[in-house]
């Protein structure tokens, strides 16, 4: 059956970060009174975010984006003690307002290497396209600041079903604003568990772009794995 469709995650598929999390929060820290090492506060960062489950609060926009932005103040309140305890912004909420910004827009982000070359052509080959992913409703902003929104036909959020990946409610729910059958799309992420499982599970093809030099590859990619579903070889995993 043909491709109709493409289901990309959002961070480490289609966006990165602009640098690695403990130097903005260390940046960030300095501004307001505490200084603490990029390194400290990374490795508390990772630890703390392992620990926790994505937000996932369905409701208007106004009201889960406040709820959402509680559980982050949560969160980089709980890495700053992680990562020294004794040592504290002297204004934490000025501090948190600071990363809540920078991560909601452009600033904190870049597009991935070919991300734009390859949404362009997966449109031109008229294959549709969404992101499904369990970043909170700041998304829409930064994928409109680094120029992906254009591209996308549909985003699709933990808020707008009350549940993350892996939970398969946010790949159904994709699925279903682009009328499109599991057969027919494919999910392409980084993670085997919140992406490839649950896709696999529902019966979509799976793209990792880990094997991928660049995004601009994954045309060539869509096009082998649309060869090996007809029967012609197995797509590399």
């Amino acid at each position: 059956m043909p491709l109709r469709a493409l289901l990309f995650d959002a961070v480490g598929t289609l966006i990165e970060l602009a640098e690695p999390v403990g130097e903005t929060y260390a940046r960030a820290a300095a501004r307001h009174g505490a200084r603490i090492s990029a390194w400290r506060l990374g490795d508390a960062f990772a630890r703390v975010l392992g620990g926790s489950s994505p937000p996932a609060f369905p409701g208007p926009p106004a009201q889960t984006l406040a709820r959402e932005r509680a559980w982050w103040r949560e969160l980089v309140r709980a890495t700053f003690l992680a990562a020294d305890s004794a040592v504290r912004p002297t204004d934490f909420e000025a501090c948190f307002e600071e990363l809540w910004r920078h991560y909601g827009s452009g600033a904190g982000w870049r597009a991935r290497a070919g991300a734009h070359e390859a949404l362009r052509a997966l449109r031109a080959d008229g294959i549709a396209t969404a992101v499904v992913s369990n970043f909170d409703r700041r998304l829409h902003q930064v994928l409109a600041d680094l120029q992906l929104a254009p591209w996308l036909d549909v985003v699709v959020l933990p808020s707008d079903v009350g549940a993350a990946k892996p939970d398969p409610a946010p790949l159904l729910a994709a699925l279903a604003r682009l009328d499109c059958a599991p057969e027919q799309a494919a999910l392409v992420g980084d993670d085997p568990e919140r992406d490839f499982a649950v896709a696999r599970r529902l019966g979509l093809r799976a793209i990792d772009v880990r094997g991928l030099a660049t995004l601009a590859a994954l045309p060539a990619q869509v096009a082998l794995l649309t060869r090996a579903r007809d029967g012609s070889q197995e797509p590399p995993r």
